[in-house]
């Protein structure tokens, strides 16, 4: 169908069990934010998880696409069809 743009999300160990345990999950989207959006509607646990009471993505949790940071655009970078998003979770504390 045209128009639509497919993206892997490879799941950081941390949420797979939220996932039903896959490692890559296939969605749809224009953007980060609508990658991110389709996911959690599939696995609603992931919600919590990933974005705070505002939507917006929590501190700790980097989204890569192709291996590269979307920050600081993050919600709003761009994907392209056949791109790959990792979630990826950074150290907290110390």
């Amino acid at each position: 169908e045209a128009g639509k743009v497919s993206v892997k999300i490879r799941m950081h160990p941390f949420f797979q069990h939220l996932v039903d345990g896959q490692e890559t999950i296939e969605v749809e989207g224009k953007n980060v934010g609508q990658c991110l959006t389709s996911l959690v509607s599939r696995f609603p646990g992931l919600k919590a998880e990933l974005f705070d009471k505002r939507g917006q993505l929590r501190s700790y949790i980097e989204i890569y696409l192709n291996n590269e940071s979307t920050y600081p655009e993050e919600l709003n970078h761009r994907v392209a069809d056949g791109d790959e998003l990792s979630i990826v979770v950074m150290a907290v504390g110390g």
